[in-house]
């Protein structure tokens, strides 16, 4: 399971934020700028249950020297067992694109999920949509794509099963 980053587990800011679950203070081009994170609702519940079915990783357009000390802090536990960053992307059509075919594995086996529909361009069949999150305390996202990723983790193919959801909007 590929995990998206940025509105999609968390929110950030350059701009002062008064509930900030996370700071960062990153290095860019010679000035340190302070990140105020805020993280979705349910994350860590969230990467607890898919760790039970999925090997789990993190997939991010951001830059590693940001997103890395972010994951640090969002993911303790360690669940996240690979961490792909900017510099995995592959810049096409004016956006940051993952490949997924980078992770070595089949895709038959392989799920995204992230806010961009232009990050999962190359594989859309392997994509588990998720609302873009900015601020919603009351959001469920994650629970709901919790149960709908823990029905199909031991599916043949996880491409015919995300095809019946996006058509159906429903597991068979």
């Amino acid at each position: 399971m590929v995990l998206d980053l940025d509105e999609t587990l968390v929110h950030s800011s350059f701009k002062p934020v008064n509930n900030a679950n996370i700071t960062l203070n990153v290095d860019i081009e010679g000035q340190i700028c302070v990140i105020y994170v805020l993280v979705r609702p349910f994350v860590a519940e969230f990467l607890a249950r898919m760790a039970r079915h999925y090997e789990v990783v993190v997939f991010t357009a951001s830059l590693s020297k940001y997103a890395e000390p972010l994951v640090e802090r969002l993911d303790p536990e360690r669940i996240c067992v690979y961490k792909l960053f900017r510099e995995h992307c592959t810049f096409f059509s004016n956006a940051f694109v993952k490949d997924l075919t980078r992770l070595g594995r089949p895709m038959t086996d392989v799920i995204i999920v992230d806010n961009s529909p232009a990050a999962y361009l190359f594989q859309p069949e392997n994509a588990m949509p998720a609302v873009s999150w900015y601020e919603d305390l009351n959001d469920e996202e994650l629970p709901r794509l919790a149960t709908l990723l823990e029905r199909m983790a031991y599916e043949d193919d996880v491409r015919k099963v995300i095809r019946t959801i996006i058509v159906n909007n429903k597991i068979d």
